[in-house]
């Protein structure tokens, strides 16, 4: 929503402006700058990014615009579901958990967290870790093939981001290839009379400014977003890891969701009076 609120205080910021110079709209409306400059842009996009980035990108933009998941609701969750999950370690040994982990979706520990149910990356890191725990992998090297892990989906996460940059970066030098064509459009009508000549000379300068805005009104703003998503989410993978080492290691579940809570973005972070509410909500469960 923020983003929405963005792009409009831009369209209007630049219009407005605009208008109060004077300038009159009609020269604006230029269809065909406006193709060659997208037309451009997504044919490099098709050009330089592989497929699997491509789908990549078509996921992650819709996240811009809905804003990051990753709020201090999700981490409350998140910690309430570890506790549980520790506490059931603690109690009944890590085998108790074989079940659970053999089918999230279905498992009755995890169905009261509909927000990390709803994040297919955290549940799969979060089961496959802990499988490696129940299968006897000692914590240290566990936690090494966890960051391993992460490391590897850190890597993938910024790569529709570089694509947005990319073309962000190219669009003022389309926008002046648009400008340049609408020069030699110009070149054709020297004879004309000024204001045919001033009309034409408008139409190829919108190229200019379309690719100049676009880029940095649109597309740098953009990929910087994507890629505070990218570490929002590579944090609450480190959440997960950091609570499972720790309770791996022998922390009781409090001390384990302490050690979790430290590590979360303090814009996020839960308080200890927040935590305390969400765990004592589940007494009978643990």
């Amino acid at each position: 929503m923020i983003a929405i609120v963005g792009i409009l205080i831009v369209i209007f910021s630049v219009l407005g402006g605009y208008s109060m110079a004077g300038g009159p709209f009609a020269v604006l409306f230029q269809p065909a700058e406006l193709v060659i400059i997208m037309g451009s842009a997504f044919g490099t996009v098709l050009l330089g990014t592989p497929p699997k980035v491509l789908r990549a990108l078509g996921v992650a933009l819709p996240v811009v615009f809905k804003g990051s998941p990753y709020s201090k609701a999700a981490y409350v969750e998140l910690l309430t579901m570890q506790f549980e999950v520790f506490s059931k370690m603690r109690k009944n040994g890590l085998l108790a958990l074989e079940e659970d982990v053999a089918d999230p979706m279905a498992s009755p520990t995890f169905q009261s967290y509909p927000k990390f149910l709803g994040n297919k990356k955290a549940v799969t890191f979060f089961c496959d870790s802990l499988k490696l725990l129940i299968d006897g992998t000692d914590a240290g090297d566990a936690e090494h093939i966890m960051m391993s892990d992460m490391a590897t989906q850190a890597e993938e996460s910024v790569l529709p981001a570089g694509v947005l940059t990319k073309v962000g970066d190219a669009m003022p030098g389309l926008g002046i290839v648009a400008a340049v064509l609408g020069i030699i459009v110009t070149m054709q009508s020297l004879d004309g009379p000024p204001e045919v000549l001033g009309e034409k000379i408008g139409a190829a300068l919108v190229g200019t400014f379309l690719g100049i805005l676009v880029s940095y009104g649109f597309f740098q703003p953009i990929a910087g977003s994507l890629e505070a998503i990218t570490r929002d989410e590579n944090k609450y993978l480190q959440c997960m890891m950091v609570g499972l080492i720790s309770s791996a290691q022998g922390a009781s579940p409090r001390t384990a969701i302490e050690q979790v809570r430290r590590v979360i973005y303090t814009a996020e972070r839960p308080t200890t009076v927040d935590m305390a509410e969400a765990v004592n909500s589940l007494k009978g469960k643990t």
